[in-house]
């Protein structure tokens, strides 16, 4: 998908981009039927406690009710795309023979029109849903299910895709968009294709309201904070950290620190990981 520039008309509008939208309806509303409110927590847990910090704020969104299970088996024809204000990916409306409607993610290269279908026997084309004993070895998938039935949980955001690697006794080996090459139940379901809207890390922001507008408000740098702030703050004038390493307003380790469990129990479908030479 490509990127629309502006004229410098004013100094965000020098450098900011938007996507051009080729391919999504614009004039359409979202299914209302598939919709729902978004309650607001602005990074707040149930207990009212903020455990991700910098949000608050942004525009009223619904949420678009996706199918990530692809249960319903047979032929949908798509109706639109559309797009979605919660997630980066594009958005597919389909509707299948008997009439009911569902949303979906939508690949790179499926357009209004086309005919997806979803079960074993299905054809490998973007957008199909199939389960992974009936993909071939080499095939490039996204929207793939960790656990049978649950639906998709991995390689779901814009651009990115997997790789389907080796088939053994069951499991499959599938490389992440990270790198890591891991191992998968056959019978997990995964859509052929990469996801769409492919150019939408290249978007720059421009201007700081664009970022508000997200809901996303105002990070400070610690090293511009005083000490009784932040652990990288204080000195005269521009100071370094004055630690081994960089660290949370908490005094934990940052940038580099592991923070996986050491002893996960799904460290055995791990086959290598992504920082592995």
């Amino acid at each position: 998908m490509a990127i629309k520039t502006f004229k410098p008309t004013t100094p965000s509008r020098r450098h900011m981009t938007v996507s051009a939208f080729e391919g999504i309806d614009k004039k359409a509303k979202p299914e209302r039927s598939l919709t729902e409110n978004l309650k607001k927590n602005a990074g707040r847990n149930s207990y009212g406690r903020i455990t991700v910090r910098h949000r608050g704020g942004g525009n009223k969104q619904k949420y678009r009710i996706i199918d990530f299970k692809r249960d319903k088996e047979g032929k949908a024809t798509v109706i639109n795309l559309q797009y979605d204000p919660n997630r980066s990916a594009n958005i597919a409306l389909i509707q299948y023979e008997d009439g009911e409607k569902r949303y979906i993610l939508a690949p790179n290269g499926l357009k209004a029109g086309h005919i997806i279908m979803t079960g074993p026997d299905a054809d490998i084309l973007p957008g199909n849903c199939l389960p992974i004993a009936n993909i071939p070895v080499g095939e490039m998938i996204h929207n793939i299910e960790l656990y049978p039935g649950k639906g998709a949980q991995l390689v779901r955001a814009a651009g990115v895709a997997a790789q389907l690697m080796a088939k053994e006794n069951g499991m499959a080996q599938v490389r992440l968009p990270s790198g890591e090459v891991r191992y998968i139940r056959e019978n997990c379901k995964a859509t052929i294709g990469q996801v769409g809207n492919t150019d939408w890390a290249n978007i720059q922001i421009g201007k700081a309201g664009r970022k508000r507008h997200m809901g996303w408000r105002p990070t400070v740098r610690g090293s511009v904070m005083n000490p009784n702030d932040h652990p990288h703050g204080g000195g005269e004038g521009k100071s370094p950290v004055g630690r081994p390493g960089p660290v949370t307003p908490w005094g934990k380790p940052a940038l580099g620190y592991k923070t996986r469990k050491t002893k996960n129990r799904t460290d055995k479908f791990i086959v290598k990981r992504r920082n592995d030479k």
